[in-house]
Formats: C-alpha cells, sequence, structure tokens
C-alpha cells in the first residue's frame, strides 16, 4: 500500500523542495498518513507530535538543501539511541528515562537538517534477531505481516521499507542491522566499531556496540554515513578512519560448501548460488574459502563472556525489575551473571586465535560475500522455538564485530513468495566506503524496487575509478556553507561531511579586497588557536578543476584538525598578512562576517 506520489529517496526529496513542489511541512504530513496505515505492524514506541516536530522544522526557516546536506530528510531513530526531550525504552517501559541531550549522532543529523519522526520498536534491550521480543508487539515484516522482520532494529528497517521515513537509525551488535535490511529488502551499514559514536546509546555489549544504518539505496546510504562518521572525544570507544585506499575489487571470497547453512530453506540455497553465478559474469574472481574460522568465532558471542556484557549493561536494572523483562530476553541475560574472569581470558584468547586465521583468509580477497541469513521465519515458528530460531539468524552475523570488520548488507532478489533474499559485504576494519562502492557494482547502480515502497533506484552515473575516489578539503571563509563561494564547492560535486576546528596552531586574518571577502589561515610555532572550520568531500577528478580557479595569495596545503587529522585545507602565503586584519579572536569567519554584516546595518 503506497502513500506517497514519490519516493523518499534524498535526491528527489531535495529536487522537489529546490522547485517548490514540497515543503518539509506537507512531507510530514504525508507520512502521518502513511503512518495510520500501517500500525498494525507495531513499528513505532514514540511518535512525535505536532508540538515535539516544530523545534526541527522551525530550525530549517530561511535554509534550504544548499545549506543543509540533510535539509528537510524524515528519519527513525531506534529506542535504544537518544533523541532530547524524548523517552528512551529500550523497549521496556519500566527502563524509560528521558534523556536531557540527544546520542551524538543523532545531534549530528539533526544539526545536518534531518527531522526526527520518532523512536521505533526492537528486540527489548537489543537482544534478538528477529523483531519479536517486545511487549510493543512484534514488528511485522514490511512484505508478509506473518513473516519477522529481523531485529533488533526492527521497526527502523521496516519504517524505512514502507517509506515512512527516508533512513533510519539502528543498533548492531550481533546482525541486528544487517537482517532487518535483508528481510526488508535496504541497504544496511554496520559500520567499523567506533567510526560512529555510540554516546547515547544503552549498551547491549560495549565493547562490541555499533550504530547502524538503514537507507532505501547506496547514494543514501553512502551521504548520510559521511555525516555520521564524526570522531566523538568523549566516546571511549570512538575511533577515527585510517583506511584511505580504494580497492580495485576483483576477487570476491565466497564460503565454500561446507561453510554455507540454510536451515532447510531451498529457496534462499538457490538464490545464493544464482546471485553468485551472476556476479561472476561481472569480470569478478570468485574465489571459495574456509569459513570455520568466522563460525567458531560467531559461536563464542553468546556461547563465551561476551553475554556477560549484556548482564552489566543493564545490572543495576536487572537486578531490581528482573520481572520487568521480556521472557526470552530474560532467559539469555540472566545466566550470564554466572560468567568467570577465568573463562573470559580463555576465550579471549581462542578468539584471537581465530582472528589471525579469518584476517588472512580475507587477506586474499577484497571483500568475503555471504548470505545475510541462510532463511527466514514466520511469526509463529520463532514464537514456538525463540532461541534456536533466533541463534539461525546469526550464523552469517554473530562474528563481525568481534573480529573487527566493517558490513554491508545488500538486497539480492526475491523468493518464490515474494520475500526478499539479501546478502552481505564483509572486509577489515575502516573498508565501509569501499563496501559502498562495491555495493554500487554488485548492483548494477540499479534497483528494482527499494524497500516495499514500489519505487526503483538507478544512479545518475556509473562512476568511473576517478569518479569513486575523493578528497577532503578543510574551508574556512567564503568557501563556507551559505557564503558567496560555496558554490564552487557544489558544483564540483562536494558533499559537506562536517564542522569542526583546527588544531590550537594557527591565526585567522581577514585579507584586504573583496567582495567576496576572503580570511586567510596562517599555521604558527606559538600564539596559536583553534579555528572552525567545515570539511567537504570532493571528486578527485574535479579537484585539479577547482583548485584552478584559487587566487594567490590562497593555495591548498595540509592542516592539522583539534583532532590530530591531517586534511587539505586552504592556506595562506605569509606574504598577504602583512597588510591584513588578525580576526582570530573571533574564532571563525562566519563569527567575523555576523560582525560585520552588523555593523553596516548600524
Amino acid at each position: 500500500m503506497r502513500q506517497q506520489t514519490y519516493s523518499l529517496c534524498i535526491s528527489e526529496l531535495h529536487e522537489r523542495y529546490r522547485n517548490g513542489s514540497l515543503s518539509p511541512e506537507i512531507l510530514i504530513t504525508d507520512i502521518k498518513k502513511n503512518i495510520d496505515a500501517y500500525e498494525e505492524n507495531n513499528i513505532w514506541i514514540h511518535l512525535l507530535d505536532d508540538d515535539e516536530l516544530e523545534i526541527y522544522i522551525s530550525n530549517l526557516k530561511g535554509k534550504g538543501p544548499d545549506e543543509l546536506p540533510l535539509y528537510g530528510i524524515p528519519f527513525a531513530i531506534k529506542d535504544n539511541i537518544d533523541l532530547a526531550g524524548i523517552p528512551t525504552t529500550a523497549g521496556c517501559s519500566e527502563y524509560s528515562y528521558i534523556p536531557e541531550h540527544s546520542a551524538f549522532v543523532v545531534k549530528h543529523l539533526i544539526d545536518s537538517g534531518a527531522i526526527p519522526i520518532g523512536k521505533t520498536n526492537l528486540d527489548q534491550f537489543a537482544t534478538g534477531l528477529v523483531g519479536t521480543r517486545s511487549p510493543y508487539g512484534a514488528v511485522k515484516n514490511a512484505f508478509d505481516p506473518d513473516y519477522v522482520s529481523g531485529g533488533s532494529s526492527s521497526g527502523s528497517a521496516v519504517a524505512v521499507a514502507i517509506g515512512q521515513v527516508s533512513f533510519s537509525l539502528g543498533t548492531d551488535t550481533a546482525g541486528s542491522g544487517r537482517v532487518p535490511a535483508a528481510f526488508n529488502n535496504l541497504i544496511g551499514l554496520k559500520p567499523t566499531k567506533g567510526r560512529v559514536s555510540t554516546s547515547g546509546v544503552v549498551p547491549a555489549c560495549r565493547s562490541l556496540d555499533c550504530v547502524s544504518l538503514f537507507a532505501l539505496n547506496p547514494d543514501d546510504a553512502a551521504m548520510v554515513f559521511n555525516i555520521m562518521d564524526e570522531h566523538d572525544s568523549e566516546d571511549i570507544y570512538s575511533r577515527t578512519n585510517t583506511n584511505k585506499k580504494i580497492n580495485s575489487c576483483l576477487k570476491i571470497g565466497v564460503p565454500d560448501k561446507s561453510g554455507l547453512e540454510y536451515f532447510g530453506n531451498k529457496e534462499y540455497e538457490k538464490l545464493f548460488e544464482e546471485y553468485v553465478k551472476k556476479i561472476s559474469r561481472q569480470s569478478f574472481e570468485i574465489i571459495e574459502i574456509d569459513f570455520l574460522p568466522f563460525i567458531e568465532a560467531a559461536r563464542l558471542l553468546y556461547q563465551g563472556p561476551w553475554v556477560a556484557e549484556r548482564y552489566a549493561a543493564i545490572e543495576n536494572f536487572i537486578e531490581t525489575n528482573s520481572e520487568s523483562l521480556f521472557p526470552v530476553t530474560k532467559e539469555i541475560i540472566s545466566p550470564a551473571k554466572q560468567v568467570n574472569a577465568v573463562d573470559a581470558f580463555k576465550n579471549f584468547y581462542q578468539l584471537q586465535g581465530i582472528k589471525k586465521k579469518a584476517d588472512k583468509l580475507l587477506e586474499e580477497v577484497d571483500f568475503i560475500l555471504t548470505p545475510t541469513a541462510g532463511t527466514i521465519y514466520r511469526i509463529a515458528e520463532v514464537n514456538a522455538e525463540p532461541i534456536q530460531t533466533n541463534s539461525n539468524l546469526g550464523y552469517y552475523t554473530n562474528f563481525m564485530n568481534l573480529l573487527d570488520y566493517s558490513a554491508l548488507a545488500i538486497p539480492a532478489g526475491f523468493d518464490k513468495a515474494g520475500l526478499p533474499f539479501g546478502v552481505t559485504l564483509f572486509s577489515h576494519a575502516f573498508e565501509d566506503d569501499d563496501l559502498l562502492k562495491h555495493a554500487r557494482r554488485l548492483l548494477e547502480n540499479k534497483m528494482e524496487q527499494m524497500g516495499a515502497t514500489g519505487f526503483n533506484w538507478s544512479s545518475k552515473y556509473m562512476p568511473n575509478d576517478d569518479e569513486t575516489k575523493t578528497i577532503d578539503i578543510a574551508v574556512c571563509g567564503a568557501h563556507l556553507s551559505g557564503m558567496p563561494l560555496n558554490h564552487q564547492l557544489t558544483e564540483k560535486g562536494a558533499t559537506f561531511i562536517k564542522t569542526t576546528r583546527t588544531a590550537e596552531s594557527y591565526r585567522l586574518y581577514a585579507l584586504a579586497g573583496g567582495p567576496p571577502y576572503r580570511p586567510g589561515l596562517v599555521k604558527v610555532d606559538e600564539n596559536g588557536a583553534t579555528i572552525e572550520v567545515e570539511v567537504w568531500r570532493m571528486p578527485l577528478s574535479n579537484f585539479g578543476a577547482f583548485m584552478l580557479g584559487i587566487p594567490q595569495p590562497l593555495g591548498i596545503g595540509k592542516a592539522i584538525l583539534e583532532n590530530g587529522e591531517e586534511v587539505n585545507s586552504f592556506i595562506c602565503e605569509a606574504y598577504a598578512i602583512e597588510d591584513a586584519e588578525d580576526i582570530t579572536h573571533f574564532g571563525s569567519w562566519r563569527n567575523y562576517m555576523e560582525i560585520i554584516s552588523s555593523s553596516s546595518e548600524l
């Protein structure tokens, strides 16, 4: 049942905003109609009302897609991730609290223009891969309500699949962001551990947790992920991307016959075999690998000490409110209190040995491809056998965070009953961007259907190797968002990544001349300060033409950001500051221009 006459792809929404055929207010009205039509799917725990939405819509006034990369884009938040002023339940009403601040990643998305629609249903405390372990009701599959939606990020996936939001946030510790993507025909990104902040997230296994992303297509996933990918100095598990390469993607590893498991689902078996044959005709070299090390690692997640982390995450609550837990959730978590430290260290050593073997296998290929899940179950089947069916769904996913890999789930066809089948690409840590690029090639830059929306997707162009390579540039003046020369970035295909600050070793000057007025950023040995900058990501193929338009005394060099990252940046030759005004004390060019503008109006 399709409510909207347009898709919720980010590019289409922005095009409609620009030509005036749509506004955020009209979009919200259309979304509410869709939500009413699917009330029985048990997708939402808390929907924002008009008053709660108004603050986010009012923040967009006077702005547009050219100023904010996610302007007016609706998104959903799994209800174990904080949104300021809205209850976080983690699927347990007795646990509920109201956070003062949004999770780090949620705030960053909202600052980029995205509109939160509400908090979504989940397997309680993110413990499950089925979407049925919730007192708020089992979340029903977007294609057939008799089937599971996948979990634990069940509501987040179905909200995207049936066109209620453009993208959504889930979490993924054991497969919770990939299994629901497969069962609902979506892109599901499980980033490298620590690449996306988990500040403001109710932990499941804190050392393994990831904030995951559901999107309708790879382009939307890449765009949103670029914004989510922000270092959080307050998150003790936050890590900075160390991968700068783009793989050639010539070799794909697939499990040998002994490593594949479909739990009796002959259709899924046939779909995977056909998919591998199909991509082998796309100039990919298929290499069969021994999948046993990955299976051994997967078994450790619930049979080893990591289940004790789930107990530690809610220890105070479970000690006093154990009867409030969903029965199967309690059955899984409660025994973890008996795990002892000696056994834990033995399992740590075992895992390290397994990782050595698994990493060596990954070195032989660009990435490994597996089914995302070996089968799918009816809700009634899961209710009859909740532990074993859930365990089966984690066969291809449970090992991923234990082995510190990046992973991406993508659609790969439908069975005879019309239920989706999906595959997962995975590789080493920090190869998330590579996986998104590879996904576009595997999908041949088109999708016959995004989720269950009835809309298809085709990328505007098929990127060549140069176009898929990018370069990050820090800007501090007239190229900032909303400033006179920002169009020089956007016309070259650049996209906004983040607002940040330099290290404390720079001074900022207002150069002579103009308009447009321009600043000069100069590195100094002493008396330096931090200066606000924006980082933009541009196709490498357009960078040369962009540099040709930069007049002296400005140029592109290297700057150090406050987190220690080195980035390409506008810099200024030292001679130019002799006649320039030192404006370092303003902290940013935007602050300086606001003062100048105010003075000229007096």
